[in-house]
């Protein structure tokens, strides 16, 4: 499943340079995850660098988006292949 950032966010910039997907971006308010390159960190780190960053813990599971962990690794694969072409 990926992960979106709530309206908590204090926009102190320590998640997104930490996200191996470049999942994360700065929004019109706040930061904001692109569900389509979040992979809960899987095949990179053993949880989630965001959340285990985040100071105000507002890094949650999306409901809306809900992965098993072998799409989560297909969907890395994915990117890993057009970062790649």
């Amino acid at each position: 499943m990926s992960l979106r950032i709530t309206d908590e966010c204090i926009n102190c910039d320590v998640c997104e340079p930490v996200c191996p997907n470049t999942a994360i971006h700065q929004g019109e308010f706040i930061y904001e995850i692109d569900p389509s390159r979040c992979t809960e960190c899987v095949g990179h780190f053993d949880v989630p660098q965001c959340q285990e960053v985040c100071p105000v813990e507002c890094c949650l599971p999306d409901p809306e988006h809900v992965e098993t962990r072998p799409q989560l690794l297909a969907k890395l694969e994915h990117l890993q292949q057009e970062a790649t072409t």
